[in-house]
């Protein structure tokens, strides 16, 4: 046997009980990025009162969970506008002092944007408001799988620390 390898078999040896003991943390990792998530609560209810105005919507930006119900009061304090949901095709028109409702039922996750569907001036294109649909799953998945490592690394340096 020559030395290049002997020296390969002692490395190899070397990198077995490491890889024995991280393994399972490799495979708990694994698991907490896959596994499916069931409902984090129960479907609740939203009133959300929006009011449309010359060149926004108050508010912009509405979350809530896949399963909810959301109920929206619309109203517009200056001209016509419109509210229409992409994804789900809600349209709905709303004259200055009459308030409409409208009911969704959030039955898919994701970014879903509302817009006025009535041209209403110069800045209409830019009147956007964002709904946003759904848990915030893969951030929770990144931070157990960042526990899981840290925890593995803990147990690797605290062996390492023993055997010296």
């Amino acid at each position: 046997m020559d030395l290049s390898t002997t020296a390969r078999r002692s490395s190899v040896a070397v990198f077995w009980p490491i890889i024995g003991r991280l393994l399972p943390f490799v495979l708990i990792a694994a698991m907490v990025l896959v596994t499916p998530v069931p409902a984090l609560a129960a479907p609740r209810t939203h009133y959300v009162e929006i009011e449309a105005s010359q060149f926004a919507f108050q508010p912009g930006r509405i979350r809530i969970h896949q399963g909810d119900t959301l109920v929206i009061t619309l109203s517009a304090s200056d001209v016509v506008h419109g509210f229409y949901l992409e994804g789900y095709g809600i349209s709905q028109r709303v004259e200055p002092g009459v308030s409409q409702q409208i009911t969704i039922t959030a039955d898919r996750r994701g970014k879903f944007r509302y817009r006025c569907s009535v041209s209403c001036g110069a800045l209409h294109p830019f009147m956007i408001g964002e709904l946003i649909v759904g848990p915030n799953v893969p951030f929770w998945r990144a931070v157990g799988a960042t526990i899981v490592a840290l925890s593995g690394l803990l147990v690797h340096f605290r062996y390492k620390q023993n055997s010296t």
